[in-house]
């Protein structure tokens, strides 16, 4: 990097850090520190719920996601904004007129003592779990460009990270992600004009287009009920839905992000707009992978971008047959280049020879990550971007981790504060304790994403496994949850054992793949209101009920 890219990445992330921790300090109450003294607007609610979403996974794995497979993945977006008109209508007048800090408090309310702690404990492990993800994805980057350990810059991310969501809490969150945001949009619109300027002197953009789709990465909708296929029309309208049904109505780190707000109105709004512009933003991003595709289609793109493991694999005895793919590789790419074979052909025979690279990586380094989509975009910036605009582009990613990490590290803070802590450990105490207990609970779900990013592996590419991981969860808490808002008849009992029986068939049918991931959250759902309506009927109280009734 040269130094205007220095100058442009530190100077952002020490004035977003420090623009945070200024207006935000103060907090002396439970409402300022996890609510933000519900001051938030519905712009404010939008582009913090927005940045949540966005963490640098969808930055660095999305564009990869593009370069080899095409925009089919925008599918898993169609749900989005039917979520969102549900939880207006649904979730949030509840939410906003019980003024409950966290969405299990709801809960008790509905059911129990014992619902609310059993479903904050299955968020917190599933967004623990995805909080680590969310640091390990920019620590990819630093460890790549400055040739740190991996888990050196794990720990030094995470830690700044921890430093400014603890000092300010909520409002610390959401102030500094509409600064974070701005910088992403920026930093989009640089990416995708890059690309167009790197297009090949007798290649238009019109041109680009069709090269894509003759390259089969711009078939976006596919209406097939192939259950091997993750993403089609009917996994993103029906698994979709119900994932983000859960994510934005049940997950405390966005819940949190619209609970901050004025009134049940600016909540709504601030929905909304992230229901418009989601679908639309993913579709640019994947629009720049496809991009990125057809520039790196004709240059001297590497056969694997994951270049720290090809150096690895060169160590041992396999050496010789990377080396001998690599030079085929080369030539297949010199005959392009004289017109010797069709870009269709090129492609056809780099695929094969992609394929067989990676088979014997494998054999090579058998514990390495030889999926490298993670690498495709990170290899772009490096390579091509002019200076400058690599700082600016890296700050883009950074911001977005620091923006989703800290909503979650918030998140689980007061989930475990509110939910646990104060309801079942140590009740009783003055707001101040609460507070700072807050902090000391930030501090500690930080150190366990910093253990878990350094010692968890990559599972396919980083935006899959965060959303496999929600999958697993989502659905029975969601299916709890709605089963208080529409199953009136269904008591404490009845719903807490369905959400463990679910819980465990959701695990087992994930573990022997038995479906795609979001079609989880649907069967998780489900089978939660199943059980707890067959277990409610067939209690003993349900029937003496209704033999009073009668």
């Amino acid at each position: 990097m040269y130094p205007i890219d220095w100058i442009i990445l530190l100077s952002t992330i020490v004035a977003i850090v420090a623009f945070g921790i200024y207006k935000s300090r103060k907090q002396e109450s439970l409402q300022d520190y996890l609510l933000g003294g519900n001051e938030a607007s519905w712009w404010t609610v939008g582009l913090s719920v927005m940045a949540t979403q966005a963490s640098a996974i969808t930055f660095i794995s999305t564009p990869g996601q593009a370069y080899h497979d095409g925009m089919g993945f925008v599918q898993f977006y169609f749900g989005l904004p039917i979520a969102m008109v549900v939880i207006c209508l649904v979730f949030i007048p509840i939410y906003k007129r019980l003024k409950v800090y966290t969405a299990y408090e709801y809960l008790e309310q509905r059911f129990d003592v014992n619902t609310r702690i059993l479903t904050s404990i299955l968020f917190l492990i599933q967004r623990g779990l995805a909080a680590g993800i969310t640091i390990y994805a920019p620590s990819i980057i630093l460890s790549t460009i400055f040739g740190w350990h991996l888990k050196f810059t794990i720990i030094v991310i995470g830690v700044v990270v921890i430093l400014y969501t603890l000092s300010g809490g909520t409002k610390a969150v959401n102030v500094t992600q509409k600064l974070q945001m701005g910088i992403i949009f920026v930093g989009l619109v640089v990416a995708f004009a890059s690309t167009i300027t790197h297009l090949p002197d007798t290649m238009t953009f019109s041109d680009a287009i069709t090269y894509a789709g003759g390259s089969d990465k711009l078939n976006i909708l596919d209406f097939s009920w192939d259950m091997n296929n993750r993403y089609t029309v009917w996994t993103g309208l029906i698994g979709g839905t119900f994932l983000a049904l859960s994510y934005f109505g049940t997950d405390q780190s966005q819940v949190q992000r619209y609970l901050s707000s004025s009134s049940v109105r600016e909540s709504q709004k601030g929905l909304i707009m992230n229901g418009l512009l989601k679908v639309p933003l993913q579709f640019f991003i994947l629009g720049i992978g496809v991009m990125v595709f057809v520039v790196l289609s004709h240059s001297k793109a590497p056969i694997f971008f994951n270049t720290s493991l090809t150096d690895l694999a060169h160590e041992t005895s396999f050496s010789s047959q990377l080396t001998e793919l690599e030079d085929t590789y080369t030539a297949l790419q010199i005959s392009r280049d004289d017109e010797k074979v069709s870009m269709t052909q090129f492609n056809r025979e780099k695929d094969n020879l992609r394929d067989e690279y990676v088979a014997v990586l494998k054999e090579a380094v058998p514990k390495g990550e030889t999926n490298d989509k993670d690498y495709v975009f990170l290899y772009y910036i490096l390579n091509y971007l002019p200076k400058g605009l690599v700082g600016l582009l890296l700050a883009m990613i950074l911001c977005a981790a620091m923006s989703s990490t800290a909503s979650e590290l918030n998140a689980l803070a007061s989930t475990t504060t509110i939910d646990i802590w104060k309801r079942k450990i140590i009740p009783y105490q003055s707001e101040q304790y609460y507070v700072k207990s807050s902090k000391i609970l930030t501090g500690v779900w930080g150190i366990v994403a910093i253990l878990f990013a350094c010692y968890g592996t990559l599972f396919e590419n980083l935006i899959q496994f965060v959303n496999i991981i929600g999958s697993i969860f989502y659905g029975t808490i969601l299916g709890v949850f709605l089963a208080g808002f529409f199953v009136k008849y269904v008591k404490s009992r009845a719903i807490f054992i369905a959400a463990c029986l679910s819980e465990l068939m959701i695990i087992y049918l994930w573990w022997i793949d038995y479906v795609p991931f979001l079609w989880l959250n649907l069967i998780g759902c489900v089978l939660t209101i199943t059980f707890a309506v067959f277990i409610q009927t067939a209690s003993p109280t349900r029937s003496n009920m209704q033999t009073v009734e009668n």
